[in-house]
């Protein structure tokens, strides 16, 4: 998937994302290594783990997502090298200690064997012992929770309207979003269309098993609780 425009207005449509939080998710696992992340869109949780020590190689096949994590690093100061690559083929790579897939960032793969691919790829790109921490949008979510749209949103700088319909497979969604960015006295329009696909956890459970890995927890939500019927964002804890 590559974002395009996107990538510049990436970083104000995620603010509410307790990255924080994701990276202490992390910490109660292993508190130093390498860590390849995957899908690392503009380097937020990059660099966030980066100042705790690990570390960061970051990772994404959108070249635009790589411009702003490149910036993002260089003005904090962080020497996290960056790669142009997509998560289900990470030939080369190999001996972390962790690999991170974040913020739904799987639901991009629109097909299973690509999701099975990537969970092989990074059990390959792993040492003995290593972590897989990644997390995707719950089956509820994907099926009734985005289909209330539209979603809008209307700040000093930028707007957007956001529209939802059922993609073509199952548990799958097709976001069309328009844009209004302030540049200058005047609002700049554009438009990105994104599809996202989910599956249920025992598929996830599943693939993970099938490429090697061991399940050691499946949480929901930001929290140590498993997840119900209503939980809106999946987290897979594997080791290798």
């Amino acid at each position: 998937m590559n974002y395009g425009r996107f990538a510049a207005v990436y970083d104000d449509l995620m603010e509410d994302i307790p990255y924080e939080q994701y990276v202490e998710w992390i910490a109660q696992s292993m508190r130093s290594g390498s860590v390849l992340d995957l899908a690392c869109g503009t380097g937020v949780l990059s660099e966030l783990m980066a100042e705790l020590g690990y570390s960061v190689t970051a990772s994404d096949l959108s070249a635009d997502m790589l411009t702003v994590a490149q910036r993002r690093f260089k003005e904090t100061g962080h020497n996290i090298p960056v790669l142009q690559l997509s998560m289900d083929n990470l030939e080369g790579l190999e001996d972390f200690d962790a690999v991170t897939i974040a913020i739904d960032s799987l639901n991009y793969l629109a097909q299973e064997e690509q999701v099975v691919k990537t969970f092989e790829q990074v059990y390959a790109a792993l040492k003995p012992g290593g972590h897989l921490f990644f997390d995707v949008h719950s089956v509820f979510k994907v099926d009734e929770i985005f289909m209330q749209s539209p979603f809008v949103y209307d700040g000093e700088d930028m707007a957007y309207i956001w529209h939802t319909e059922r993609g073509s497979a199952p548990h799958s969604v097709i976001h069309d979003l328009t844009f209004f960015v302030r540049e200058g006295w005047m609002f700049e329009r554009f438009e990105e269309t994104h599809e996202q696909r989910t599956f249920p956890i025992d598929s996830y459970r599943k693939w993970l098993k099938q490429a090697g890995f061991k399940v050691t927890s499946v949480t929901a939500d930001f929290t140590d609780d498993a997840p119900n019927d209503e939980s809106e964002r999946i987290f897979f804890h594997a080791v290798k």
